[in-house]
């Protein structure tokens, strides 16, 4: 099994470790609601080195990604940081993926560690002009430091500007004396903060200096359970779960990183077609009303117990003291308070649509 460059870190901290896209990655230090509170409320440290990195340079770099994306490349500038996916000429969902443009002719895909192989060999069968690839997945350490008190910690450790680094940029720069370290103001918990890309080789020096910096903010470690639990309360996506290679974008309601006016693009044709016809499936929110908890896989059904629908991510929510979830359902149940159940082992749990972000 693979690890990160913090693993070592992980196993002196006592975490709770388990398999996840071929890494063994600490899923918990200790309780998951008070790590996910203390991101809410105060900062925390993720390692998601595990994430993929491509760049893509030099002639014919924006063309080839401006045909694969589903969002409008041509909006980026060196600095900016774009959420798109990767998508099949059917409208499915390769990856979601974050595009950072890097300079004219060069730009950075950071793609899900369980399709890592997959998203570059997807990119690779479309690269007819022989567009220059790299792959520095392999050699590419990533912290995630979440949280509203995240750019006070950070900036002790950098002369680059993060308290007024606009959301969706990056910045390179020297941190904690290491050079050519890439900061950005992006996450997956919706409680700001920052993402942190640097070599292997800093990972000791930059994983310790943080944490001094941010030792009288009780700056503390956070897994991936916690992660999970925070991008759901924002109804963030997971890739595998809530959209897939058969999910379109507009059934996940990313129309908003759609840009069906693009030219050259890959999915235009299935994707203008759908939205004429119209979907008949679409992912919601929704919060139980029943005591009990739902789960990723429980049907979701009408009153009668018909299915019409499926959960795709569910978990109790700390902020809220709720079980949330998002799933798909047929259209006609997709109305903020429309009431619909979800199935668990024999009983029918009441629950409503809402609308995202839960928090």
């Amino acid at each position: 099994m693979n690890t990160t460059p913090f693993h070592a870190q992980h196993l002196q901290l006592g975490a709770k470790m388990a398999p996840f896209a071929g890494y063994d990655m600490p899923i918990s230090y200790g309780s998951i609601n008070d790590e996910h509170l203390a991101v809410r409320t105060n900062a925390g440290v993720f390692d998601v080195s595990h994430m993929g990195e491509f760049i893509i340079r030099g002639n014919g770099a924006f063309d080839l990604i401006q045909q694969l994306s589903s969002n409008d490349v041509s909006k980026l500038y060196p600095g900016k940081v774009q959420y798109s996916c990767l998508l099949h000429p059917t409208g499915g969902i390769v990856d979601d993926m974050l595009v950072y443009q890097l300079s004219d002719n060069a730009y950075m895909l950071v793609v899900n560690a369980a399709n890592i192989q997959k998203d570059w060999n997807y990119i690779s069968i479309h690269n007819t002009a022989n567009v220059e690839m790299q792959d520095i997945s392999d050699r590419t350490a990533l912290l995630a430091v979440q949280g509203p008190k995240a750019s006070r910690i950070l900036q002790r450790l950098t002369d680059l500007s993060l308290i007024d680094m606009p959301y969706y940029t990056f910045a390179k720069g020297t941190f904690a004396g290491v050079a050519n370290v890439l900061i950005s103001a992006t996450g997956y918990t919706g409680s700001g903060g920052f993402e942190i890309y640097f070599d292997n080789k800093d990972a000791e020096t930059i994983w310790n200096a943080i944490f001094d910096a941010g030792l009288s903010y009780n700056l503390r470690p956070v897994g991936l359970a916690a992660r999970n639990t925070l991008r759901l309360e924002k109804g963030y996506m997971l890739y595998g779960n809530d959209i897939n290679d058969t999910t379109t974008p507009l059934e996940a309601g990313l129309g908003w990183i759609t840009k069906l006016n693009k030219p050259n693009f890959i999915a235009k044709e299935a994707l203008l077609k759908q939205k004429k016809n119209g979907i008949t499936l679409t992912l919601v929110g929704f919060e139980l009303t029943d005591k009990g908890v739902a789960r990723d896989h429980c049907p979701i059904t009408d009153f009668q117990g018909n299915r019409i629908g499926e959960v795709t991510s569910a978990c109790p929510s700390p902020s809220l003291k709720k079980s949330i979830g998002m799933g798909y359902v047929h259209t006609a149940y997709a109305q903020p308070n429309t009431p619909i159940f979800i199935q668990v082992r024999d009983k029918l749990l009441a629950a409503q649509v809402v609308p995202t972000p839960f928090l």
